[in-house]
């Protein structure tokens, strides 16, 4: 019964792609949906943004083996960097009226620092999007008790958010989140008022987990303990910030206050919500603990489907794989689409400059599938978690593209001669101290890179040879 609504669900999606499609006219609307999208839907696709494969079992995983500390980069980070991105982004940039974020760095700077930029937001969604593939992968495995295998599970996947991605564009993105928010929000709550009832209410869970240590936030008072904590959450807040994604649900908005709130809002809410798989995961350790006990060493990620399964009837379980596949497939359509735009835009648009509008939606939709098969191929041979993978993703932005994007937004004396500057000394001390640093570093090497990408924004900004262009 589960694997059959599984199947409708999927066909409902895709045929909501379809529909969707019939109101992509041009790139724009491809894009960033013609930026007509009111609140409510702002909102709903914000939030769509990050509750995904990681939030529902890469978290709530991650939570159950290492308590609050763990998850400091998401949701913490990742909430924060939503609500940053609307409270000190979202106005300035919607004002722009560009396509995608590396726009504004070749607006702002000059075509080199476009590029450099772009390929490290595109890079950046290798692991994100391998994640979600990941995830689906899992759950097809899960519902069919195993017939259908991980593997098979990413490629079937792959394929359907693909279907209706390419159609639809941002329109698809946008109408699916505003449906999918309603099934996750729904689902989850549902879900948590039964388990709930397992354990003998949220109290019950709450005084576990504090006994057991699990809800300690901050870290012990050492710098070798602080650090990598602080490393770990701005990567997300920060390195999440020049992100295509993030920089379309703004520019999708019908208005620019609307972009704000919306951001504003999703993020918000993103926050609250991401907690709901975390007691259900932790549940879990009172329901049934020698089976969960094990499970943790097996797979933690397979917690939560497990307690589902086991002890939830039948109509719960449709709701919640309805749920998790709702965060899932509108968390992947976005984040395929969004490096695709970005790598057509500012990439294969500079190398063919005079293409027609329909040549280029082409190529934008040729790109993606592309991309597709990158990220499976990715996805099918990386053995890291789904939290893990997430985690890492965005320490490339945060070391490459933040510091030229804000300075460039607050700073007047910020040039293309300090940009590069920013870039070339984020990119190569990060990769320096990854490759040739100790392990485990006292200072996380994302940490060190941004702030000397911030040395070399400076320094090459005030430096009288060279000085490019500033405005």
């Amino acid at each position: 019964m589960i694997v059959w609504f599984v199947v409708l669900y999927l066909l409902v999606s895709v045929g909501i792609g379809l529909y969707a499609g019939t109101r992509v006219h041009n790139t724009k609307d491809f894009a960033v949906a013609g930026r007509s999208l009111p609140l409510p839907v702002v909102t709903a696709t914000v939030f769509a943004t990050w509750f995904g494969a990681e939030t529902v079992l890469g978290i709530s995983a991650t939570f159950v083996k290492e308590g609050l500390h763990g998850v400091v980069a998401d949701p913490f980070g990742s909430s924060l960097c939503l609500i940053l991105a609307g409270l000190f982004f979202a106005g300035r940039l919607y004002r722009l009226n560009l396509l995608t974020i590396g726009d504004y760095y070749r607006l702002r700077y000059n075509r080199t620092v476009e590029v450099l930029c772009t390929l490290c937001i595109v890079a950046s969604y290798l692991g994100w999007v391998s994640a979600q593939i990941k995830a689906l992968g899992l759950v097809f495995n899960v519902v069919t008790d195993g017939t259908v295998s991980q593997p098979l599970g990413m490629v079937l996947g792959a394929a359907i958010v693909l279907t209706y991605t390419t159609f639809g564009g941002m329109f698809s993105v946008a109408i699916l989140d505003f449906v999918q928010i309603t099934v996750i929000m729904g689902g989850m709550l549902y879900i948590g008022s039964l388990i709930s009832d397992l354990t003998g209410g949220v109290g019950v869970v709450l005084s576990h987990a504090a006994t057991a240590g699990k809800l300690a936030f901050f870290p012990e008072a050492k710098l070798d303990a602080w650090l990598p904590f602080i490393g770990a959450w701005m990567t997300m807040m920060l390195g999440s910030i020049p992100q295509q994604d993030v920089f379309q649900r703004i520019t999708s908005a019908k208005d620019e206050r609307t972009a704000v709130r919306g951001s504003v809002l999703g993020g918000a809410l993103y926050f609250l919500f991401a907690f709901v798989p975390m007691f259900l995961a932790y549940s879990a350790t009172l329901v049934a603990p020698a089976m969960f006990d094990a499970l943790l060493k097996q797979d933690s990620q397979l917690v939560l489907p497990t307690l589902v399964l086991q002890f939830t009837p039948v109509p719960a379980q449709i709701i919640f794989f309805g749920a998790v596949l709702s965060a899932i497939m509108s968390c992947s359509s976005a984040t395929l689409l969004a490096p695709s735009v970005a790598f057509s835009e500012n990439i294969v648009k500079g190398l063919v400059p005079r293409m027609s509008d329909r040549t280029f939606l082409r190529a934008m939709r040729t790109v993606l599938v592309c991309f597709t098969g990158l990220v499976l191929g990715f996805a099918l041979n990386s053995e890291a978690t789904i939290f893990k993978m997430v985690e890492s993703a965005y320490k490339v932005t945060l070391v490459a593209a933040f510091i030229p994007l804000f300075a460039g937004l607050y700073w007047k004396r910020a040039n293309s001669q300090g940009a590069l500057s920013a870039i070339a000394a984020g990119l190569t001390t990060w990769v320096g101290l990854e490759l040739l640093g100790p392990s485990p570093a006292v200072w996380p090497p994302q940490l060190v890179g941004f702030m000397m990408a911030g040395v070399g924004m400076v320094i090459g900004s005030l430096l009288p040879i060279g000085r490019g262009r500033c405005r």
